[in-house]
């Protein structure tokens, strides 16, 4: 039996799942995004949330080097700690977590297993487009702001012709 046992061994041993999702985040922290089974992106999530947690914790230069090493221990791979340390961890200092998407993909043709896509939320282009646009004031109605619109425009063309015809006239009066 399995009581309270929350760790999904993914059918493997200990060793294999550790190097399993060890090789999965070094991937997701280097692409952003990889499509995987609905299982292994659930397991991934919360191996690799608590090492990004890690990044932002910059008390003391012993803190962030404590960090380094505990985050090097969990993905052994150089290049993916600096990544996540350089990289990921400025865009997502201010979120307090959730530092990662889980997308349904269907099931896969051959075996029918459930696929997903894991990405960064912070370094989703499509999303990022979307929270811009929302950030930005909500348009008025086109009743109320047309006829603002129109007066104003009138009110400048009133002041472009008026300016436009002195300099007319001191054209003429230049030439006579």
């Amino acid at each position: 039996m399995r009581h309270g046992d929350k760790n999904n061994n993914l059918s493997r041993t200990a060793s294999h799942r550790k190097a399993l999702l060890m090789n999965l985040g070094c991937q997701l922290i280097t692409y952003k995004r990889i499509t995987t089974t609905l299982a292994k992106a659930k397991a991934l999530r919360t191996y690799i949330e608590p090492l990004i947690t890690k990044t932002k914790n910059t008390a003391s230069k012993e803190a962030i080097m404590h960090n380094h090493r505990i985050v090097f221990s969990y993905l052994n791979d150089k290049a993916a700690v600096k990544e996540l340390f350089t990289v990921v961890a400025p865009k997502v200092a201010a979120r307090p977590g959730g530092y990662t998407r889980i997308i349904k993909l269907g099931a896969r043709a051959g075996d029918n297993a459930e696929i997903a896509m894991i990405e960064l939320v912070d370094f989703n282009e499509i999303y990022g487009k979307g929270v811009k646009a929302a950030a930005e004031p909500a348009k008025k109605t086109r009743r109320a702001g047309g006829a603002k619109k129109k007066a104003t425009e009138e009110a400048a063309a009133d002041t472009t012709a008026t300016a436009e015809t002195p300099a007319a006239d001191t054209a003429t009066e230049e030439k006579a």
